[in-house]
Parts: C-alpha cells; structure tokens; sequence
C-alpha cells in the first residue's frame, strides 16, 4: 500500500465513491487487479445529479494528484437498458473473472431500483459479488413523500430499497457523508470474501448524494484488498482423511467453488493419485475436464445415469466447494447407500456443515493439495474406477442418439447442443440459465475447461443469459461467447441487444424457437397438468383456451430491429454452418433455431421433488399423485 496521504479533499458523495471505487484492488496468488474496473447506469432523477454526474465528471475531468492524495483513476462507465438486465451482466462478469473483480450497477429512486432485487437476489444465491447502489429517499425529508417513495405509517425510515436486505450479504443506507467511509470499507471486505461473498448494496439518499464533504485524503489512496487462501485446520484434517481412508466406493462432488479457487489442476491431481471418480454440478462442471476418463460428468435431477448410479453407491461422499443444492441431491435422493458419509470442502462453514458431514473449512485448491498429501500411497479399489469408466461409456452410448436427426420435422435441442459442443473451442463459453436447456446440458454437455460452461443453476433466472454474454464477453475478450436462449426467455429480457450493439461486443446468441415453455410444460405434463399454460397461442374463440392458432410473434424481425445480424434456420446441418458464418464475423451475431417442443430429451434416473396435487378430479393428476408418492420413497436426511 502506499504512503498514506494527509489533507482533505472537498467533494460531493457521489464524487467520494466513485474515485474510491476506483483505488480498490484485489489481489490473489501474486496477481493484482482493479476491483470494481467499471459501472453499470440507468440514470434517473434519484441519481441523475448525483452518481452520474459523478461519472461524468470523471470521465471529462478526472482530479489530479491532490492534498496527498494520488490523483483519480477512470470509472469506466456502460449504459444499461434493464436495471436487473445489468446487475446480471455485472454477475457473470465477475463469475467469469473468478469472483475477483465486481462490477458496480446504479439506479434510480423506486422502479429503477427494485428493479435490481432479483439480480442481487440471484448473485447473493450464487455467491457472485456484485456492488448496487440503489438511489433512495430525500435524507432531509424536506421533500416528502418524494416521486416514487413508499410511506410507511409505523417507520420514516423504510423505503422500497428495504427489500434489498434478505437477498444482500452486506446492506446499508447512507443518511450522513461521513457514514459512507465506513460502510465502503466494510463492504470491499464483502466483495473481496470468497466465504460472504454476494450481493452488496449501499443505497444513496439522492441529497446525500450531491452534499459536499471534507473528505480525508487517504480514503482515496490505492488500497489492495487480499483474497486468502485459507488452508485446513491439522485437526480436521486428520478426521476427513481417516473416513476417506475407509471408503470402498468414494466419489467427489465438484461444485462452483472448485472452479472459483482455480483448483482445476489441484482436482486433476488428486483424482488422478487417489482413483476417485468426479461428479459435477451446474456450477462445477468442467472443474475436472471431460477428457478426463474419472470424470463422469453431471449429477442430481438433472445429471447422468452414470454419475448417479456412483452417487446411490457411494459410502464416501467429498463435496468440493458445492453447496448442494436440491438439484444436485436430487431433492435428497441421489445418495442411497444407508451408511453413506459426507466430507465436505468448503471456504464456507455453512455449506461445509451440511449433511452431517466431517468437516473441512479451506479453500478448494489448498484442501485438494492436503488431502492429496494425507492420502499418499491410498487408492480407492480398482474396480471402483474400473465401474466408473464402464458407466460412462454405457451412458455416452445410450445418449448418442440425442445428437442424430430424428423422424420429426425440426430438430431436437440436443442435436443443436450436440453441434455446438463440438463447434467450440475449450476455452469459449457457452451461456444458460433455465428452462429445459440447463438439464439437456448437464446431462450432455462435455466441458473440457473451467471456463468453458456458464449455467446460472442457482437461482435459475429467465432473463440472464443475454445480458449474462454481454458480461462473460467483457471480461473474457479472447473468448467465443455464446448464449442460447429459449423464445420464452427472449420475450423477457431482449433489451441488452442494443447495449452489446452500442458497445460492439462480439457474441453470439442462439435463440431456440419451439413457441413453448418446454421445461415447464414437460415438467407439467408428468405431474397431471396435461402442460395447461405452457404454450404460446392464441385464444380460441370457442374453447375460451390458449390453445389455437401460434401467436405471430417474429423474433428475427425483432432482433434486427435492434440492428444486429440475424440468421434463421431449422436444422443441424444450417446450423453449423450459420454458427460458422457467426464465429467468422466481427460483430454480434443471432442465430434463431426452430426446434422441435417435444424433444426427444436425454433419459434420466433424477429425480425432482415438486410436489402434486393430493386430490384432483382429473385421472391424470390421480396418476401422476401415486408416482409422486412412489417417488418419495428414498427421500431422507443425511445424518
């Protein structure tokens, strides 16, 4: 860190974070970076005087070197369209920066601030940093209500951005300047821990934000904020290894956070010196490349027969950095074996505690690197290996058919997933959040790098991944950025298209047009609900349903409205060839797919607890109540 400066240096609130933010560093493994390297903005008249004048000030006149102070570095700033669009754009940034940047997102009082809850709610569920900066009520009350306040009779000092506080790791309201000082310093520490690390929001009462203040000059000095490694404690060390040591049938778990520490390597080598075959989650996969042949890829509701037929076998369960998620247990299902014992790695103790597990409270990398060191000369039994191996290749045998055209007049989602594999380069990324996509993905998908699959599985939000390529390509340039998205989510959230068009970011989006909710209406065809609401149609006159004739929506009229290329086609081989035309090119691409509704899908052994309706007078609610209660049967806690 450097000298520290004397003096004080008069500026407004605003004008004090922004060149704050903008001396933050972290550093990890010797490589030092600016923290919050940019802002995202959609100004208003909560924030219009305030943050952004603030930035602009800064990018037309950035104060130079004064009262002791050094002099301010640029706060790039990027125009959002969609408040919750860009905190997702700033999510996958840092995700795809290894959590060791984070963007910061500002918004006006009201709408444009509650517009930000769901993606703080989202990067707090996924662990990801993220600084929002709702704008907030008059401090003065001397304008009140303002435009836009909520009045509550009991309390003068709860507003809308109140809402932030269940889904934020770290909350505050800045009624003072001087309470800024504080509170920024306490919420760098936030973004900067891998263990509390999510969403942390700092709402700016609009006059707060313009008032002048005596700042001391060493609140902007360049401050370097360490991110540790911390490293098992000998104890609990000696516990985790003596129940690996008696495993007959062991398996890893690798989630997100194997890939955040950068453990990859870490991972390879201890599965290759101890023999233990490698599960995936969402978040985990391509933690262990799939080239590896111990790793047999995606496990839960949504994996592969292979990895969860391991997963109902193991008496040894070593959860790497997963938070276990009900998709990854397949809502506590998945481990069957009566007597089956968790160890569990994890920079979090809350997540490291779960299932009664000996615990491990370390980062990834590092407790890979003990645990390798403690086993030396362990292995687990060969035919253990040899089953894995075996289940894999039955698996990718059974599932190659996905990948073929079928006797159906467009094409299957997985025979475009299957293409794309293989069109990407390892260290590319593909982009998706929910729907059906993110199951026919795990199950399929063979990610040989950590960077190559980004599936927003924690929250599962419609609406990501388009502002989520924006992000990823931002913070990966070198990259092919690809992000399919299903014509239900388009509809939600297409307003990015004309930030990546104003920024001149190369992506690539896949839209997947099938005019249905094909999760959901799967989901809800199994469970009785013959896929009611599901389908995108017109209202039938006599029926009085949604059930008549496509709704006339044109999704490529409508992307090339926002002035991007678009190409249509409706089957495997028109689809290489565009995504080729696409890869080739210099700018931002869309390729529209017209594929099948129905599938087929990849089969599975997972299951997903959603409960169904325990009296019905439809025959086929009745039937699908007593699979569901059939379903239950192996449900249980892990003690």
């Amino acid at each position: 860190m450097s000298e520290s400066p004397t003096g004080t240096i008069r500026l407004t609130v605003a004008q004090a974070l922004v060149r704050f933010l903008a001396a933050q560093h972290s550093e990890r493994d010797g490589v030092r970076q600016r923290l919050v390297p940019g802002a995202f903005g959609i100004f208003g008249h909560g924030n219009v005087a305030g943050v952004g004048q603030a930035l602009l000030q800064n990018a037309l006149d950035p104060a130079p070197a004064e009262a002791g102070a050094p002099a301010e570095e640029q706060m790039p700033y990027y125009q959002a369209r969609n408040e919750q669009n860009m905190v997702h754009t700033a999510v996958a940034y840092a995700r795809t920066k290894n959590r060791l940047q984070a963007m910061a997102c500002t918004a006006s009082i009201g709408p444009g601030s509650t517009n930000m809850v769901t993606g703080a709610a989202l990067a707090t569920i996924d662990r990801i940093p993220v600084l929002i900066l709702p704008s907030d009520v008059f401090a003065n009350r001397a304008v009140d209500p303002v435009l836009q306040q909520l009045e509550d009779e009991r309390a003068m000092d709860v507003t809308v951005n109140d809402a932030f506080r269940p889904v934020s790791r770290y909350f505050d309201r800045i009624w003072r300047p001087e309470q800024l000082i504080p509170s920024l310093l306490a919420a760098m520490r936030v973004l900067t821990d891998p263990a509390e690390t999510g969403a942390v929001t700092i709402c700016l009462p609009q006059d707060v934000q313009a008032e002048a203040h005596d700042w001391p000059a060493e609140l902007f000095a360049e401050r370097t904020w360490h991110v540790g490694r911390p490293v098992p404690e000998p104890a609990a060390l000696d516990r985790a290894l003596e129940v690996i040591r008696g495993a007959e049938r062991p398996v890893v778990i690798a989630g997100g956070g194997a890939i955040y520490s950068e453990a990859s390597e870490a991972l390879a080598a201890f599965t290759d010196a101890t023999g233990i075959p490698v599960l995936d989650t969402q978040a985990g996969k391509g933690a262990l490349s799939a080239d590896h042949p111990l790793c047999i890829g995606g496990v839960g509701a949504t994996g592969n027969d292979a990895a969860n037929t391991l997963a109902a076998e193991a008496d040894v369960v070593i959860g790497v950095g997963t938070r276990y998620t009900d998709f990854t247990t397949a809502s506590h299902t998945a481990f069957r074996n009566p007597d089956v014992r968790f160890v569990n790695l994890n920079v979090k103790a809350f997540d490291a505690a779960k299932h009664a597990a000996t615990m491990l409270v370390a980062d990834a990398r590092e407790g890979l690197a003990a645990l390798q060191v403690g086993l030396s000369g362990w292995q687990a039994p060969a035919a253990h290996g040899e089953r894995a191996r075996q289940l894999r290749a039955d698996w990718e045998q059974l599932v190659e058919p996905c990948f073929q055209p079928h006797d159906q007049e467009l094409p299957a989602q997985t025979e475009i997933f299957g293409a794309l594999n293989e069109l990407m380069g390892d260290t590319d990324i593909v982009i998706n959040a929910a729907g059906s996509m993110p199951g026919d993905l795990q199950a399929l998908w063979k990610a040989r790098s950590p960077q190559q699959y980004h599936l927003e599985y924690g929250y599962s939000c419609m609406g990501y991944e388009l502002p989520a390529s924006l992000g990823a390509k931002m913070a990966a340039p070198e990259s092919e950025v690809v992000a399919i998205i299903g014509d239900g989510t388009f509809q939600m959230a297409p307003q990015e298209i004309a930030t990546i068009v104003a920024e001149r970011i190369k992506v690539i989006l896949v839209i997947l047009q099938n005019h249905g909710w094909s999760s959901i209406g799967s989901l809800s065809e199994s469970h009785g609900s013959q896929r009611f609401g599901t389908k995108y149609r017109m209202r039938d006159e006599k029926s009085g349903m949604l059930d008549g004739d496509k709704l006339p929506f044109d999704i490529p009229a409508n992307i090339r409205s926002y002035g991007l290329e678009v190409q249509e086609v409706s089957d495997t081989e028109s689809f290489r060839e565009a995504y080729r035309r696409a890869e080739e090119s210099a700018e931002a691409t869309a390729i529209v797919v017209n594929t099948n509704l129905y599938g087929p899908n990849p089969p599975g052994i997972g299951w997903w607890d959603v409960p169904v309706s325990a009296v019905s007078r439809l025959e086929s609610t009745k039937d699908a109540r007593a699979q569901y209660e059939a379903d239950l049967a192996p449900q249980r806690h892990y003690l």
